[in-house]
């Protein structure tokens, strides 16, 4: 700069100037949105990655309630990470890969879970002594922040190694 209030020396170097600004600030607005995130957003997060995995874990299996194909060609995916017991009634058990199975919208969303019928098809992928297990499992459990995060970046990298 040549002059007092001048801050860069040509088009060039405030070209570069502007570059290196936003990503300064897109750093510090990332940092203060994950210092404002709480516990129901990391369980969001954690959700999100474990759900993605447990899809991609059974895209080629049946749905585990009807016995019909699953199908990844639908608007949103043709099919759900669906739940044994449910997160809100189990929510210990939300990360838990025997309670969790690729299950069609139609059977999860609009057939209400289909408890009976998941049963059934859990008892011969899984067996009945780990479903009752499931069933048997009532200890509450508090999520910790670090606990969350590692839980998303466990599945993440499980969802990568499927994914190779």
């Amino acid at each position: 700069p040549a002059r007092p209030l001048q801050r860069v020396c040509s088009a060039i170097c405030a070209a570069r100037k502007v570059r290196a600004d936003k990503k300064t600030e897109a750093a510090t607005t990332k940092a203060r949105k994950e210092a404002l995130k709480r516990i129901p957003d990391y369980i969001k997060d954690a959700q999100h990655a474990f759900n993605a995995y447990i899809r991609q874990r059974d895209h080629l299996q049946p749905c585990i309630c009807c016995g019909m194909p699953l199908t990844l060609d639908a608007v949103g995916g043709g099919f759900d990470c669906g739940h044994y017991r449910s997160t809100g009634s189990a929510s210990h058990l939300r990360f838990h890969e025997d309670n969790a199975h690729g299950q069609r919208k139609l059977c999860n969303r609009y057939g209400a879970g289909r408890a009976v019928d998941y049963r059934i098809g859990l008892i011969a992928r899984i067996g009945l002594d780990r479903v009752e297990a499931l069933e048997a499992s009532n200890t509450p459990h508090k999520w910790a922040r670090e606990e969350l995060i590692a839980i998303k970046l466990d599945y993440r990298k499980k969802l990568k190694e499927l994914l190779k």
